[in-house]
């Protein structure tokens, strides 16, 4: 879940995004023209009112995130371009 400009976004399952793209005024998170972040959708601005329906969708970003395995961090390169000095 985060902020982006002015918009929520949620990180969803598939079958959750799914689901949520089928209400009224949902989307896919775009934060970039052409740039859709296919496991993001954002929240609709009338569902920020609802507070049960924002703990549910809430709830279900969190089951999932909480479900992946640790992200591995990537070796950094150097400088020097990996050459020894």
């Amino acid at each position: 879940m985060g902020l982006y400009q002015e918009s929520l976004f949620l990180r969803l399952s598939e079958e959750d995004r799914e689901e949520f793209l089928e209400l009224k005024q949902a989307s896919q998170f775009e934060p970039m023209p052409g740039r859709i972040m296919k496991e993001y959708v954002t929240v609709p601005p009338p569902m920020l009112e609802d507070s049960e329906q924002m703990k549910k969708w809430s709830s279900k970003s969190l089951n999932y995130v909480s479900s992946l395995p640790p992200k591995v961090k990537k070796s950094r390169k150097h400088a020097n371009n990996g050459k020894p000095s």
